[in-house]
């Protein structure tokens, strides 16, 4: 029994209808062919761009369906959580979007300031603490004593899991629209999805999304997870098949601030049984494909959003395409039949820009 089922991003998609945005999808020809050129194949790069989501990120997605799903009494009471910025902006703007419910933010020390200010100015009442996962833990847990504020996971909740994977149910929808129709009518819309991994619940439930949608007779497209090599725990968890943490405990040291968090014990079967691969990439791959987005698609992503187009630049990313796509689909692509219709998830534009 998973913690997040397929008919609940279906229910969730329902709830924030009208709150969250429906985000745009957009392709960029010059990074479709960087990523063709890097895996020896034909793609087409389709980005589901989060950073133009309400508070800047798909996060407003999972805290607005977990704070609508909460009754009367406990919205009066609060919601609380620990975030390092994106998660920590998304529950204080859904709390205020509801009305009756006051936000209790727990922010590391070293969080992004814009991160901080945003969150502040949504009306939440900010806790700075010590940049460690204990700090954070701890201090929420007393929050939520002193408040009565019902705690909402970052990734782990369910409601927030399923709020998370409405932007790959819009995705489904609006990618024959950017790429053309399908040359396989029972296919699936695209044949890959790459989704950043942090905590896992934005994957999670990406992955429960693409199993509500299957086509008769079909199967799901690949789900692959991008990951920065410095905070890579779910790629050895996945290679372990036993749920890992960083190394020695240490919080790794990363461009990407928003992936640094690790998966849990609601995330973690999701993406061992449904994620079909991890890629992970370096720094230097992140900031290149960071500095890419910015010249040739002109989007202002955050670095944890150019993970996912850092593993579609990477050679590695060829090999899982060859070991993992159906062998028909691989044949028709190496004819020349078609392009790889390769979703990629933008997840967020919330950085610190330096004058």
């Amino acid at each position: 029994m998973y913690a997040c089922c397929p008919s609940d991003v279906l229910k969730a998609r329902e709830v924030i209808r009208g709150l969250a945005h429906v985000t745009p999808v957009m392709c960029c020809s010059s990074l479709s062919q960087i990523s063709s050129e890097a895996t020896d194949l034909p793609t087409t790069l389709a980005l589901k761009c989060e950073l133009f989501q309400r508070s800047g990120s798909f996060k407003f997605r999972g805290a607005s369906n977990a704070v609508m799903s909460l009754s009367p009494e406990q919205a009066l009471s609060g919601v609380c959580t620990h975030s390092s910025g994106n998660h920590a902006q998304a529950l204080a703007l859904a709390a205020r979007s509801r009305g009756d419910c006051p936000a209790y933010i727990v922010m590391p020390s070293n969080s992004p300031s814009i991160k901080k200010v945003a969150t502040e100015g949504y009306g939440a009442t900010v806790i700075v603490c010590e940049s460690t996962q204990a700090a954070r833990e701890a201090a929420a847990t007393e929050v939520a004593a002193k408040t009565g504020a019902v705690f909402i996971h970052p990734s782990e909740d369910p409601r927030v899991i399923a709020g998370q994977g409405t932007l790959t149910l819009e995705l489904i929808e609006q990618i024959d629209q950017v790429l053309g129709p399908r040359s396989e009518k029972k296919s699936h819309p695209f044949d890959v999805l790459v989704v950043p991994v942090g905590g896992g619940g934005l994957i999670s439930g990406c992955a429960m999304a693409l199993q509500s949608l299957v086509p008769e007779g079909g199967a799901p497209p690949l789900l692959v997870g991008a990951e920065p090599s410095e905070a890579a725990d779910a790629s050895r968890s996945k290679i372990s098949g036993v749920l890992q943490g960083h190394l020695d405990g240490k919080t790794p040291l990363t461009i990407a601030d928003g992936l640094k968090t690790t998966l849990g014990p609601n995330t973690w079967p999701i993406v061992r049984d449904f994620v079909d691969e991890i890629v992970t990439v370096s720094e230097e791959e992140i900031k290149r494909a960071l500095r890419l987005v910015y010249e040739r698609a002109k989007l202002a992503i955050e670095p944890s959003a150019a993970c996912g187009v850092a593993v579609t630049a990477s050679p590695a990313f060829g090999k899982v395409l060859r070991a993992r796509l159906p062998p028909d689909t691989l044949s028709s692509v190496l004819r020349g039949d078609r392009r790889l219709r390769i979703g990629v998830v933008l997840c967020g534009g919330n950085s610190d820009y330096k004058a």
